[in-house]
């Protein structure tokens, strides 16, 4: 079968040279593009006081990413660190981090409830769905709540067509990686249908035992009951496992030795969502939206990191857990234009009932003699709980969104978010130090201004913004002790300003924003007189960047994109078990990152597309005493791609020179013996794709 496909996709791009491309404009580089995540509802972008950018459409089809990561890393400011099959942490005005400092939406609705942040969330969207995706860079509690801190990102997924449409992809690489994606949507009458779905798997990759696979599905469909009504319902669900091994440690890594001892530890994550909305448009000043979400959520694991020593070499502790939730939710706005400075209104409010669950089992894992592998696992006789709770999370939110020009090109918008969070906190087992605190009730409220404004004069624009966000404790930072300790919500502060300039009949574009962001109340954890760990909010830091991008469009043939970020993040107060941070650079925290790509479409040639892009990332620190660096690492991907009327094939080259290095790396002294953790990045990856559209 892939002999088949790679002879048949060499046949395909080597027929019909002068074939038509698909219907399809380059867009022009200018700001005039409409967003909707700045203000939830659509706007052009040079009225949004915030640094925002777009994946297009365009971007999403002739990139043919294999992961999210791909795509996201094209924009200025955001490195998403791939850790293996779609498994990911984030860095945007961050270090890279897993902590709960990112909002994912998709269509604008959280896709997780705050309190049970994942960071592996974004592997619970389906890619192939999207129209559009969006990047708000910075805090946006004021509009969309808790964990909108280092920034948003909104995947925007496609409408049903006006006409019966639809697509066939099959890709595979040469680490054991392949895919098959199908779309198929139809309009009948006043009803638009689309059906979205993939499978994607990984066998005998680079690391031993690092299999998985993702089924992933999104239906939607849209009833337009006339021009001021319309039903929308959407149905998005993924079922995905992965093999879990970690992180390399210093020798492996200086030995590329992809060999692992851990042979069944795993992740196992199943999210279903479903949302049915109604848009009423009342005239063209006021429309209202009403959307129901129900979400089932859960990630069930067998942890490769909490697998430990005993006396006995041959035999090791660990855990299976499984953290679950399910969410019944209500958001509802209304949108009013007034003539009246040119105003626009926008208040809303969120119901979310989230109930949550989480245990963990206790197992015993017996390693081999000599080979070292952990071969299998027994539970005790007895009952072997860890932990086994329940927590009733409620939040409930309102705001308003006023925007107005007050004077001629200039747009001022001011926002303003009360929420309240609600935990019931519920300890099936004893309270210890191992099963958690006693029952009881925190509650958590907060209000969250935004203040900004932009001001356009012909094709060139500025903007500044001062902006709060703020992230309740999480669950396990409540209730991971005997005694529940007293947390103030983290809070950050942005300070913002930026600008944009458009030349030469739109075929050069720049952009560039400079940023503060200050947080405090960080929780970490502080030793105390009787030798315990407690966490308290303690911690103070700042991230200080510019961020910059240029898009370049000389002809028709040609486009350059640059798009880049300098940075430094750094604790201001932080001391953690008795070990002073100040000062210090933040660890996972590269000041320097860039992206950049040249794409080259002959008219020559029709249909055929080029292009080469170049990721960088300098060094940074891997441990926050900085005493050990990591050097970063360049890489360079190479894409050709030819279409012929409902033919696409094309030849992606992923690390074109089998760079080898960490997507990454960090080092922990807190024991007193340093460790190192390298999480591999991919090798020279070659990928043939193949899609049929109709």
């Amino acid at each position: 079968m892939k002999s088949f496909i790679i002879m048949l996709a060499a046949a395909l791009c080597s027929l019909h040279i002068n074939a038509q491309t698909q219907n399809q404009s380059d867009s022009a580089l200018y700001m005039e593009q409409v967003i909707v995540t700045a203000n939830r509802t659509a706007q052009k972008r040079s009225e949004a006081p915030v640094a925002i950018s777009t994946i297009s459409n365009k971007q999403i089809q002739e990139t043919k990413a294999q992961t999210l990561d791909i795509l996201l890393n094209k924009v200025s400011g955001v490195y998403m660190a791939n850790l293996g099959n779609e498994q990911h942490s984030m860095s945007i005005r961050q270090p890279i981090t897993t902590k709960s400092l990112f909002l994912y939406l998709e269509d604008g609705l959280p896709i997780r409830t705050t309190g049970v942040y994942n960071h592996n969330a974004l592997l619970e969207l389906n890619l192939p769905s999207a129209e559009r995706i969006e990047v708000i860079k910075g805090p946006s509690s004021s509009l969309y709540g808790a964990e909108a801190i280092g920034g948003v990102v909104n995947l925007i997924t496609q409408m049903p067509p006006e006409k019966q449409s639809g697509f066939f992809n099959y890709q595979y690489n040469n680490n054991g990686y392949k895919r098959a994606e199908a779309q198929y949507g139809i309009s009948i009458g006043k009803l638009g249908l689309l059906i979205n779905g993939y499978y994607a798997d990984r066998k005998n990759g680079q690391l031993e035992y690092s299999n998985f696979s993702k089924k992933a599905l999104n239906l939607k469909s849209v009833y337009t009951f006339s021009k001021k009504l319309k039903w929308i319902n959407s149905l998005a669900w993924v079922d995905y496992y992965s093999d879990m091994t970690g992180g390399l440690d210093s020798i492996k890594f200086a030995k590329k030795d992809f060999s692992t001892f851990h042979t069944f530890t795993y992740r196992s994550v199943y999210s279903l969502r479903y949302r049915s909305g109604l848009e009423i448009k009342y005239n063209d000043q006021s429309m209202t939206s009403i959307n129901f979400v129900y979400r089932d959520n859960s990630i069930g694991q067998n942890p490769s990191y909490l697998v430990g020593s005993t006396s006995n070499p041959l035999l090791y502790r660990g855990q299976i857990n499984d953290n679950a939730f399910s969410s019944k939710a209500l958001f509802v706005q209304h949108e009013e234009k007034i003539k009246w400075l040119n105003s626009k209104i926008i208040v809303g409010g969120t119901i979310d009932n989230s109930p949550q669950s989480y245990y963990a089992k206790f197992i015993w894992i017996n390693r081999a003699s000599p080979t070292g592998k952990f071969i299998n696992y027994t539970s005790p006789a007895k009952d072997s709980l860890l932990n086994s709770y329940k927590t009733k999370i409620q939040n409930t939110a309102a705001y308003v969104n006023y925007e107005f020009t007050p004077l001629k090109n200039i747009r001022t918008v001011v926002s303003l978010r009360y929420d309240n969070y609600r935990y019931g906190f519920n300890n099936d087992l004893l309270p210890t130090a191992t099963s958690g605190g006693q029952s009881s009730t925190q509650s958590f409220s907060r209000v969250t201004p935004k203040i900004g404004f932009t001001y356009n004069y012909r094709k060139i624009g500025f903007y500044a913004n001062y902006s709060e966000g703020y992230v309740p404790p999480q669950l396990n930072e409540l209730f991971n002790s005997v005694k529940t300790p007293y947390l103030k919500p983290q809070t950050f502060v942005n300070y913002e300003i930026g600008g944009w300039i458009t030349l030469i009949k739109n075929k050069f574009y720049a952009d560039w924003s400079l940023y503060q962001l200050d947080g405090s109340n960080e929780i970490v954890s502080v030793r105390q007189t009787d030798g315990m760990n407690v966490n308290q909010n303690s911690g103070k830091t700042t991230h200080k960047g510019i961020e910059y991008g240029l898009n370049l469009k000389p002809n028709d043939q040609i486009t350059f994109r640059l798009s880049g970020t300098y940075a430094k993040h750094q604790f201001i107060e932080y001391v953690v078990r008795g070990i002073s941070f100040n000062n210090m650079e933040m660890s996972g925290a590269p000041r320097s990152i860039f992206n950049t790509e040249i794409n080259y479409k002959p008219k020559f040639v029709k249909g055929l597309r080029l292009g080469v892009e170049w990721q960088h990332q300098g060094k940074y620190f891997m441990d926050d005493k900085n005493l050990f660096t990591y050097g970063g690492f360049d890489l360079i991907h190479a894409r050709v791609g030819y279409t012929y009327k409902f033919i696409d094939c094309w030849i992606n080259a992923i690390n074109l020179t089998d760079a080898y290095y960490s997507t990454s790396a960090t080092k922990s002294t807190a024991s007193g013996n340093a460790s190192y953790s390298y999480n591999i990045g991919a090798p020279r990856e070659i990928t043939l794709g193949i899609g049929f559209k109709f």
